[in-house]
């Protein structure tokens, strides 16, 4: 399995996020799954979720939230 990483992210409404991969693949991931998790609840607030950001290999959020960048590409649909 290839490893891909997000090299740029835009939040989407309803809790989607548009990824840029570094093989230059847009996806769509869907992050609402996600949101009943005591980790990810604070995502449920839109100016949280809408801080989204890339950190070396991943997207990360306000107060250390962050993502494997493989449950990111390989639960995500492509554009």
């Amino acid at each position: 399995m290839n490893s891909y990483y997000p090299v740029a992210v835009e939040p989407q409404n309803d809790y989607k996020l548009l990824i840029t991969f570094d093989n230059n693949e847009k996806r769509i991931f869907d992050v609402t799954p996600y949101l009943d998790d005591s980790f990810f609840s604070p995502l449920k607030s839109l100016s949280i979720f809408n801080s989204v950001k890339i950190n070396p290999i991943s997207l990360e959020w306000v107060g250390g939230i962050d993502m494997c960048p493989d449950e990111l590409y390989y639960n995500s649909i492509p554009v």
